[in-house]
């Protein structure tokens, strides 16, 4: 059917209105949220300028390495869902599911953050705006007004991506042109008054420092992967499709340096780290006027908006697919008539994070570095289905072929296993007990417990290229 995706289940259908310029922008958006305002001062203070760029420059290749075998797999299989159809061909329904619940953890854990990040960002801009002390958790105290933000944050994201994808791409695209303009304005700033502080070159730390920023990069850089979601919704070529994951990356990690380095020209890192705001405290600096330094926070702002956007989007198809499969219970595959979007998906993810603020900043910073876990055990998977594909099935019509793919394949893979090295007992950055590794046993429980709830015959039609909708040409 021309301009639809259908359903190989139950037969509703998503419309392909995401023209190229969208594709671009949820990506985008969804790596460059909050994370450049709040962490630029903390990656400057521990590798100096010129070593966080370099760790960015680093971190940047690694993920775009993995992002080129998602392209090859999102041009050959371009279907909602992404990561869930790749795996369902290449392991079945065990390593399919695994790997897709894996993600979800990791999406969901984006999307509580944002919600609590929304007023964190306003206390910043506010005065006073930390009022009705409700109690304490993990020694954070939780407030009403925090409460009250957040969850009315979550009920209008929710209602803007219940509505459609086209409104919600449309929102993205404002918002990803505030972040782009603060990012530029900055520069500017830089170029125009900034004065590098005397500091020794990466901070006195040398490459340890360098590697303690670059352990970070692989969070910073989560959102490419939400162009596989979003596939099945997406009007333009499978090639182009695949193509536009690696280009996102470079956009996004050009952002992060150029952000990087007009800090650095305003203030010294441990004067920046103690700024709530960084980036904010920077151009207050380099302008020399508090009003464009509270600009800066509203481009945070819409960085919050960008990432929550995109990763309620991906969170949803995602549960979405697994349903459609027959992995959970079948409800979370409806589609709405109207909208045309996973209803049913949506309000879950969206009535999850409205209690969000309830457990306070500390609670959340876990499930955020949990959730990290699950995306990188993803990013394995779907590496591995890649070779498997590859080599089982090499005649599959592949638009965007990796020329060397097995060599690329092998160091996505050992790149992508090094992430998970990181999150072990050993590491310096090892999830903590029993809180960390506590959310990621109860995850795994739940999704047991929703396996086994679900309809009980696992579908294929995911795994089964031919079944699933053809996109238009550009």
């Amino acid at each position: 059917m021309e301009g639809k995706s259908q359903s190989s289940t139950h037969g509703e259908e998503f419309s392909r209105v995401l023209s190229k310029k969208d594709i671009f922008v949820l990506a985008f958006g969804a790596m460059v949220g909050w994370g450049w305002i709040i962490q630029s001062g903390y990656w400057i203070d521990e590798g100096g300028v010129t070593g966080s760029i370099l760790a960015f420059v680093l971190g940047g290749s690694m993920v775009a390495v993995v992002g080129l075998v998602y392209g090859e797999l999102a041009s050959a299989m371009p279907f909602v869902g992404g990561e869930h159809v790749y795996s369902m061909r290449a392991l079945g329904p065990l390593g399919s599911f695994v790997c897709t619940w894996s993600l979800i953890l990791g999406y969901v854990g984006v999307v509580v953050f944002e919600v609590v990040a929304l007023p964190s960002a306003l206390a910043y801009i506010v005065p006073n705006f930390n009022a009705i002390p409700l109690y304490t958790v993990a020694g954070e105290t939780v407030y009403g007004t925090w409460v009250l933000v957040g969850g009315t944050g979550a009920i209008v994201m929710t209602y803007l991506n219940y509505r459609g994808v086209r409104p919600a791409a449309q929102f993205q695209s404002i918002l990803t042109l505030v972040i782009s303009l603060a990012g530029v304005t900055l520069a500017i700033g830089a170029v125009a008054n900034g004065q590098a502080p005397q500091t020794p070159p990466f901070a006195g730390a040398g490459m340890a420092g360098v590697f303690t920023v670059a352990i970070m990069t692989p969070f910073m850089f989560v959102g490419f992967d939400v162009i596989p979601q979003a596939a099945g919704e997406a009007d333009v070529s499978p090639k182009f499709l695949g193509l536009f994951i690696a280009v996102s990356v470079s956009v996004a990690a050009a952002f992060y340096i150029l952000v990087i380095w007009a800090s650095g020209q305003a203030m010294p890192g441990p004067a920046l780290v103690e700024s709530p705001l960084p980036a904010a405290a920077a151009m207050e600096a380099l302008f020399d006027s508090a009003l464009v330094g509270r600009i800066m926070a509203l481009a945070g702002l819409a960085g919050i908006m960008t990432s929550w956007n995109a990763f309620m989007l991906g969170a949803s198809r995602a549960t979405y697919a697994l349903a459609e499969s027959g992995m959970l219970p079948s409800s979370l595959a409806a589609v709405h008539p109207e909208y045309e979007t996973p209803s049913v998906a949506l309000g879950l993810i969206g009535g999850l994070s409205m209690f969000s603020p309830l457990f306070g900043e500390q609670m959340l910073v876990w499930i955020v570095n949990a959730g990290g876990l699950g995306i990188v055990v993803a990013w394995v998977l779907v590496v591995v289905s890649f070779f498997v594909l590859r080599y089982r099935e090499p005649e599959m019509d592949r638009p965007l072929e990796l020329p060397f793919g097995y060599g690329v394949g092998a160091v996505a893979l050992g790149l992508t296993l090094f992430f998970v090295t990181l999150y072990l007992p050993g590491s310096a950055s090892a999830l903590s007990w029993p809180f960390e590794w506590g959310i990621v046993l109860v995850w795994v429980v739940l999704g047991a417990g929703m396996y086994a709830c679900s309809d009980g015959e696992v579908s294929d039609n995911a795994a089964t290229p031919e079944s699933g909708p053809e996109l238009l040409d550009d």
